[in-house]
């Protein structure tokens, strides 16, 4: 995501892009996470430093998976957030074959944008479809062609394609870039 990081900042043309590890994360050792619940606290204060860092800015929270997932429930939680950017939002509940993880997805009011591999198990594009139909928000979906839930694309597609993963992962930021030009203003 380093690389993504760089990408967003530089299309952005933001003022900053602030990334983090969760802290079950950190020390090297990946452990298994915590439900997203956890979570919440230490993202919201990271989103309130950065709100208080850059005021009359626009706060654009976004995530990878459970960062996802963990944005749109900090959102839900107060924080004025202009718009939320989910990359690889994990729809489908593992553990409960069939469920969908919905109900914040149709609670916020938030602008949103999803980028999703089409072939990403965790979130099926014809479940997302019937989600976003239901969502109250005004919502975007950009789809990273033979991605899987880390947006990898196999070398055939990639073949196929007639392309790189580096530059089909610049199209999915310039598309993001594109999303928050047109949609989020300043102040």
């Amino acid at each position: 995501m380093i690389r993504w990081k760089e990408m967003l900042t530089k299309a952005l043309n933001a003022a900053e892009v602030v990334t983090f590890d969760y802290p079950y994360m950190s020390g090297g050792k990946r452990r298994a996470p915590p439900k997203a619940e956890k979570l919440v606290d230490f993202h919201f204060n990271i989103a309130k430093e950065v709100a208080a860092k850059y005021p009359g800015h626009p706060l654009i929270l976004a995530g990878k998976s459970m960062g996802s997932r963990v944005s749109c429930m900090v959102a839900a939680n107060g924080i004025d957030a202009s718009a939320i950017i989910y990359l690889g939002y994990p729809l489908n509940l593992q553990i409960i074959q069939g469920a969908t993880r919905d109900e914040l997805l149709l609670q916020i009011d938030v602008l949103v944008m999803f980028v999703q591999g089409s072939k990403d198990g965790l979130c099926p594009l014809e479940k997302l479809e019937a989600v976003r139909k239901k969502m109250k928000c005004s919502n975007k979906l950009y789809v990273i062609d033979g991605g899987d839930h880390s947006f990898k694309i196999g070398k055939k597609h990639l073949q196929l394609a007639e392309s790189t993963q580096e530059e089909i992962e610049k199209l999915a930021v310039h598309a993001i870039a594109t999303f928050v030009s047109n949609h989020v203003k300043e102040g």
